[in-house]
């Protein structure tokens, strides 16, 4: 497994994967930076609202699309995946190791970009700076869950992936109020929330048990369905 992840690791960190994330979890932090030089009195909610859901509802799953998809496309395109599968080994220590790896390039970018964007706009409180940080981590998690299962189902989880986060959590999330309980950036924002009430609310948020019961089987529930397609799947 620890060999699997240092693999994953590396194919995971190209220069250009990194520049280019780099460069979009860069945004909130020049957006607040910009406006606490501009402007003198405190961001009021509205901007606090738009950076945040930028941030999670639009950048974060991106770089992990670029990222998670890339876990196992990699493999199959340079056809390398056969290496791991003959190998004497379970099917979700291959899995497993793929999905932390992810993880391990996204999370540190996102947290970094939600830590200090945060407090930039929320002016040094602690709490919402925190409860920022803990909800991007956790959208990072479960985008990556997520991601890395459409990597090995096709390869053409980029646009799956882009479909999903423009059609499904951007558009209908925004139109149709049922979607949201259907949206890992709602999961996301709910973790926010059940930290920090002050600064997230919305009659439409689910209480913390259920966000992170949500949570919990989104992981669980996309980890199996990844192991399954492993271990059916046709390795050239």
């Amino acid at each position: 497994m620890w060999f699997i992840y240092k693999l994953t690791l590396r194919q995971l960190s190209g220069r250009w994967r990194l520049l280019i994330t780099l460069l979009l979890t860069a945004l909130p932090v020049v957006m607040g930076v910009i406006r606490s030089l501009v402007e003198d009195g405190p961001p009021d909610a509205e901007f606090q609202t738009g950076v945040v859901g930028m941030l999670v509802g639009v950048i974060m799953p991106l770089v992990v699309l670029a990222i998670a998809s890339a876990a196992f496309t990699n493999e199959i395109e340079d056809r390398t995946l056969a290496n791991l599968t003959l190998t004497p080994i379970p099917r979700w220590k291959i899995i497993v190791p793929k999905l932390l790896g992810a993880i391990s390039v996204a999370a540190p970018m996102i947290a970094t970009s939600a830590l200090i964007a945060g407090y930039f706009i929320y002016e040094g409180d602690v709490k919402a700076i925190l409860s920022t940080t803990v909800g991007a981590v956790v959208g990072v998690v479960l985008y990556s869950t997520v991601f890395t299962w459409a990597g090995i189902m096709t390869t053409r989880a980029i646009g799956f992936g882009l479909l999903y986060v423009f059609l499904w959590e951007v558009m209908l999330s925004g139109i149709v109020p049922g979607v949201r309980f259907l949206s890992l950036n709602h999961y996301s924002v709910s973790v926010m929330r059940a930290i920090d009430e002050r600064r997230f609310t919305g009659e439409d948020m689910l209480s913390s048990g259920v966000a992170v019961g949500a949570s919990f089987g989104v992981l669980v529930i996309f980890l199996l369905l990844s192991i399954r397609r492993l271990r059916r799947m046709d390795v050239p």
